[in-house]
């Protein structure tokens, strides 16, 4: 049977929650275990598909298709779980299911209530996983915050569990913060706090990660752990890290927390060897030259709005050339009103643009891909950033000013871009193609030598497509398409003939980037970058 660590957090939200979660998960592969991950976020969506990135981060989509949190991005890069839609519960989920349960009869006329009925479908799934999997720890991350309204259904299904599975199957682990206030004094009332919160819900925490900037002394153990009502030797601290979070796990191990959650929970591992993560941090300390990536976003975009994409790109330069990366954030809607866009692309070695939906800063995106094509910068367009490079050679060099994609002109004489269903002549459904799928690579192409092969699994996240009407017209100026979907033979990338390289393509590569075994065609895309500033 599966053993189970249920992470909590208190005081603010934002502590790192999801990374320490990973970090553990990742500790306990490095000491031969199998591990599963579960994200349980208390917002009422069924999924995260429809939450601006802006309030929630980056959508992460999983191989079977499922819009899920970006924790479980972290969970896929800290560990080498394959994440699919039951490794994410949204409290929506749990309502839907149960109503529909009810709409059929299954409750046999019983009033349908959050507890048991709400409670027992949480644990029903977070159950499941650990018999589905067979993995001898699942490691459930619980989103929000103790004393939110909207974790109480979640926090009551952990207290069930506990006295369910036995204090032998389940480990609980909170997450709190110990400011330092003017004077440089740390603080541990808001811990205390927490705690009592997480208690007066029937939760005694096994496990108190600290969130301070510095690690906690003897002293300052003491006086959480008796507060607290925890054993010394179960205080640990989570301290911020200098360069990357990839830095936790090493010194979660230094910390000793690997150790005591196997020993709270009567595990024997053998010895645990985080030789993969110290060699990163090797190479991350210890640079042989330095690179610049213009990253090209919607405005004032924050940095979780591309998450997966900017850790892809880290994990290119550190572990494929030892090179240390510099992300420039670049406006996509400054570029449409400034009058000279030289100064926003001086000193780049490379230019990327990631997905992107909506219209806001197309023009601005459109200008990137040109100034990239002009000025023989190393590109790399990924979704939208691939559509582009279709219009801007429409509009530039075939002399089609209306060339656009339908999301943002409906009705225009050139619809480069447009849903497959108006490609065909019939009505719009609008359906997202999602997940997993073949792409077949065309020989003789960039794509080609790099992934040195010709049919691939990628996961996708779109819409729209291009038209491919237009492809001979495309190619004589230049754009060739580099590879298709299989079995409907739609554009999934395109390559600039004439270019040092620049390609763009329909799929997303950085869901399964991952820091000791980067993405293909993001060390490619960093390679060519370097091969520039050389």
């Amino acid at each position: 049977m599966s053993k189970y660590i249920l992470v909590t957090s208190g005081v603010c939200s934002g502590l790192g929650k999801g990374v320490a979660s990973s970090s553990i998960g990742s500790l306990l592969e490095c000491c031969g275990l199998k591990v599963a991950m579960m994200k349980c976020d208390p917002y009422v969506n069924v999924d995260a598909g429809n939450i601006s990135p802006y309030q929630h981060g980056e959508v992460f989509v999983t191989e079977d298709g499922a819009e899920t949190d970006l924790d479980l991005g972290n969970f896929s890069r800290f560990t080498s779980v394959n994440l699919t839609n039951d490794d994410c519960i949204t409290i929506g989920k749990v309502y839907d299911t149960v109503i529909k349960n009810e709409r059929a009869g299954r409750y046999n006329g019983r009033t349908v209530q959050v507890i048991p009925h709400i409670t027992d479908e949480i644990k029903r799934r977070i159950l499941s996983l650990g018999a589905r999997t067979g993995a001898d720890v699942v490691i459930v991350e619980i989103g929000g915050t103790v004393g939110d309204i909207e974790s109480i259904p979640f926090l009551e299904a952990a207290r069930q569990l506990i006295r369910e599975l036995g204090k032998s199957n389940t480990v609980t682990i909170h997450l709190t913060l110990v400011p330092v206030i003017t004077g440089g004094e740390l603080k541990t009332k808001p811990t205390q706090h927490s705690v009592k919160q997480l208690q007066e819900a029937g939760i005694q925490p096994d496990i108190l990660l600290c969130r301070c900037e510095t690690v906690l002394d003897e002293n300052l153990k003491n006086k959480v752990a008796l507060f607290c009502n925890v054993s010394p030797q179960s205080v640990f601290t989570s301290t911020d890290v200098e360069k990357s979070i990839y830095e936790l796990p090493v010194l979660f191990h230094k910390e000793g927390i690997d150790l005591k959650v196997l020993e709270k929970l009567g595990l024997k591992a053998g010895s645990c060897s985080i030789s993969p993560w110290t060699d990163f941090l090797d190479k991350l300390n210890h640079p042989k030259s330095k690179i610049c990536i213009g990253m090209v976003g919607k405005k004032d975009y924050l940095d979780d709005c591309y998450k997966s994409v900017r850790e892809s790109l880290f994990h290119a330069a550190v572990t494929s050339y030892e090179a240390e990366l510099t992300i420039r954030k670049i406006d996509a809607e400054t570029l449409e009103s400034t009058p000279d866009i030289n100064m926003n692309f001086q000193d780049l070695d490379g230019i990327i643009v990631p997905g992107n939906y909506g219209q806001r800063g197309f023009l601005g995106l459109l200008c990137a891909v040109q100034y990239a094509r002009e000025h023989n910068i190393p590109y790399l367009g990924i979704d939208l950033g691939m559509q582009l490079m279709a219009i801007e050679t429409a509009r530039t060099l075939l002399g089609w000013k209306d060339a656009d994609s339908t999301e943002f002109m409906q009705n225009c004489a050139h619809a480069i871009i447009s849903l497959p269903e108006e490609q065909a002549g019939l009505s719009s459904t609008g359906v997202m193609k999602l997940g997993v799928g073949t792409v077949k690579i065309i020989k003789g192409t960039k794509l080609s030598e790099i992934y040195n092969r010709t049919s691939i699994s990628e996961r996708h996240r779109s819409k729209y497509t291009f038209d491919r009407r237009y492809t001979a017209e495309l190619a004589s100026k230049g754009l060739i398409t580099s590879a298709s979907a299989v079995p409907d033979g739609q554009a999934e990338a395109f390559e600039w003939e004439h270019h040092p390289w620049g390609i763009g393509v329909q799929y997303h590569p950085e869901f399964v980037s991952r820091p000791t075994k980067p993405h293909p065609l993001f060390t490619a895309f960093i390679g060519a970058a370097l091969n520039r500033k050389k």
